[in-house]
């Protein structure tokens, strides 16, 4: 058992002389039965866009406040204490600013020692304590609550989630230790684990209550009041508090065991095993079975100190700040004053993607949407399938009726397209062939008005082909979508020479206004995603053909940590379109890509490869083997990653000699957001500082300093 009283927490204290202090102010509230609960708030003294945070100042702070009530219980003085936070905002957990820039083992371990010695406390007051969670709520905030004796939330808090695997690390403020003696194994995993590997999935309140992580729920308007009524019912014995999902004695003998190798397997076929910290939150859940709070904070302290002082760390913090502010502020986006009013949209097709881009928009911008196609069947179908998707996001209570029929409203078909004339912003979705594109907006551009914006989803064509015969190219934007359209997060904007400002700051809004994250790009063959996937595809292609067996392919890249193996990738993606895009890079770059025949026999296969229970890739199927034709040199896994490693990093310092985007943070970004490219890897180039890649290929680095653990 470690005596946290006895350690000295000053070297962190000192090192965050510029810490935004979270500052924990104290009101006496009369309780009705009598007596008084000490209140205490917590506020930075900015707005609810400005987030509470957990520093070491702040942590110092609370943990004098604490004290002193501590000392108020034991004169008699008070019943109970309480926390809350300012508007809108419990707290957003750690200050990553500060743990970041002191991510030695040495601090990590203090971090961690003084946030269980601080938040500690509030279990050992000699009073009930009580958490009234009041909106915002990440990490170390929950873990606050956890400490507490008892927790209420309202009802309209933003979200609430333990993100520390998403970001290389685990709940190490007690989290890892109380959330499964609190809501048993499975809901543990759920919440610790499963949903940060989602991309960062957030509870809504409603679920955290269901979970029993908060005792109970109430409404915005009278959030705090009821909170403290309830507190007073509790503290008369007038409420009983019954937790139905802390874990008995059988659950720990038998489930507990069983949950976390379910757990552990799933993770493998979701995620590899590169990740680090989804496998020490499992080793800590998995461990908290014995219910010894002090072993469990032990054994926090311990992990947390090490992830925080590891690469995978470093590299998460890049790559969250790239997609909490970089992608935020877009290099080279003009002034968003001058984008351009869009109040109705036109698409170009009606078919699955078309379909797609006409729920986003109307879903995300209310305005009227119109599609067209060749024939009013196609148009109906259309319309059919997006009516489907709306029913459906209504029966799961993601829209009201009254919205759902209003974005049923908004979008309509036609084979006519004059009536394009009053659309503002108008996008293609039509065949990924250069004369198709040409020939509808041929058809387009004279019924538009002059100030409409065009817009191609091209996802490997030149756009500036595509615009060759346009009166006014200098409207034309590229505005490349992933699929599925409603998940993925980035569009890669492309910007062509004759590309106004106006239309540029137009496709930025717009792209803000559709909740996506753009990353302007130049025009050049397979823009950012896709000319790197085509890479890592190609090179999979060419040691298959060379001879090199395909589970050795599929699973040589796994150190890298991508979210699946090259050819489950192409599999997902389609073998005809993977081939497309081979091919289209060959025919850009034809001494630096690789398009092999392979994979055009590969797409008239029904069935090419066999896979296991979990989706993944273990061989070609045997129909597939007789009618490939292979060489007969074999590589190792190890010599098909290096050889990745340094096809990317070549490429990637093309790409940026060539100003295709304006930094490798960009390239990262575009990675992480359009291709599921792992935080804990930093996207491409902080891995390919790390590995050597970077000097190999070209003598130098992306990052200096390199983004890696302090020594």
């Amino acid at each position: 058992m470690t005596d946290y009283s006895k350690i000295d927490f000053s070297p962190i204290i000192e090192a965050s002389e510029d810490e935004v202090i979270t500052e924990s102010f104290v009101r006496d509230v009369t309780l009705p039965s009598g007596g008084t609960l000490a209140l205490i708030t917590l506020d930075n003294g900015r707005d609810h866009t400005r987030p509470n945070t957990l520093g070491p100042r702040t942590l110092q702070a609370l943990d004098t406040v604490i004290e002193a009530q501590k000392a108020r219980a034991a004169a008699g003085e008070i019943k109970a204490v309480g926390i809350t936070g300012k508007q809108f905002i419990f707290a957003a957990g750690a200050d990553l600013s500060k743990v970041s820039t002191m991510a030695t083992k040495d601090n990590a371990l203090l971090m961690a020692q003084y946030g269980h010695y601080v938040l500690g406390k509030f279990h050992k007051l000699g009073v009930p304590t009580f958490a009234f969670v009041n909106g915002l709520a990440l990490g170390g905030a929950m873990e606050i609550a956890l400490h507490c004796d008892y927790r209420t939330v309202d009802a309209s808090a933003a979200a609430l989630a333990f993100p520390e695997v998403f970001l290389g690390i685990i709940p190490g403020w007690g989290g890892a230790t109380l959330v499964p003696n609190l809501i048993g194994i499975e809901n543990a995993l759920e919440v610790v684990v499963s949903n940060p590997v989602k991309q960062n999935r957030m509870l809504k309140p409603k679920q955290a209550h269901e979970l029993g992580l908060f005792d109970e729920i109430y409404p915005a308007a009278r959030f705090l009041e009821q909170s403290i009524l309830w507190a007073d019912q509790v503290l008369t014995g007038a409420v009983k508090v019954e937790r139905p999902n802390v874990p008995g004695k059988m659950e720990r003998l038998t489930k507990w065991p069983i949950a976390i190798k379910m757990a552990r397997e799933t993770l493998q076929a979701r995620l590899g095993t590169a990740a680090r910290s989804p496998y020490a939150a499992l080793e800590l859940l998995s461990a908290a079975k014995d219910g010894d709070r002090e072993a469990g904070y032990a054994r926090e302290d311990e992990m947390l100190s090490e992830l925080i002082a590891s690469d995978q760390f470093a590299a998460s913090i890049y790559a969250f700040d790239l997609v909490q502010k970089r992608a935020k502020r877009p290099a080279g986006a003009p002034d968003k004053a001058l984008a351009r009013p869009v109040n109705k949209v036109g698409i170009i097709g009606a078919g699955l993607m078309a379909s797609q881009f006409a729920l986003l928009f109307a879903r995300k911008l209310r305005v009227p949407v119109l599609i067209t196609d060749l024939d009013q069947g196609r148009v109906d179908k259309g319309i059919a399938y997006i009516h489907g998707e709306i029913d459906k996001m209504h029966a799961k209570g993601r829209l009201s009726g009254d919205d759902a029929n209003q974005i049923k409203a908004l979008v309509t078909g036609t084979t006519d397209k004059s009536l394009y004339a009053d659309c503002d912003w108008v996008i293609e979705a039509v065949f990924e062939e250069l004369s198709v594109k040409q020939a509808v907006f041929a058809e387009i551009e004279p019924i538009i008005s002059p100030e409409a914006i065009i817009a191609t989803n091209t996802s490997s064509l030149s756009v500036t082909e595509i615009g060759a015969n346009l009166k006014h190219p200098e409207r034309l934007v590229g505005f490349h979508f992933f699929n599925p359209v409603a998940v993925m997060p980035l569009i890669e904007v492309v910007k062509i020479d004759s590309t106004n400002d106006e239309s540029l700051s137009t496709a930025m809004v717009v792209a803000r206004k559709l909740g996506k994250s753009a990353v302007i790009t130049a025009d050049r063959p397979g823009f950012v995603v896709n000319r790197l996937l085509a890479k890592v595809m190609g090179e999979a292609a060419r040691a298959l053909d060379e001879g090199t067996p395909l589970p050795t392919v599929e699973q040589a890249f796994a150190p890298i940590g991508l979210p699946m193996g090259p050819f489950e990738l192409i599999d997902l993606v389609g073998w005809k379109v993977a081939a497309h895009v081979q091919d289209t890079m060959v025919g850009a770059f034809p001494e630096r890509f690789y398009a092999s025949e392979n994979l055009h026999k590969l797409a008239d296969i029904e069935e090419p490869l066999v896979k296991n229970k979990h989706g993944k890739v273990e061989d070609l199927s045997k129909t597939a083997k007789k009618q490939l034709t292979f060489g007969s040199t074999v590589a190792t896994s190890a010599e098909l990653l290096e050889r990745v490693e340094n096809e990317l990093a070549s490429e990637i310092k093309i790409m940026l000699d060539e100003g295709v985007v304006a930094a490798a943070e960009d390239i990262d970004l575009c990675l992480i957001l359009g291709a599921g490219w792992p935080f804990q890897a930093g996207g491409a180039t902080p891995y390919l500082d790390r590995v050597g890649a970077s000097e190999r290929a070209f003598g130098g680095a992306f990052h200096e300093p390199r983004i890696a653990a302090k020594q």
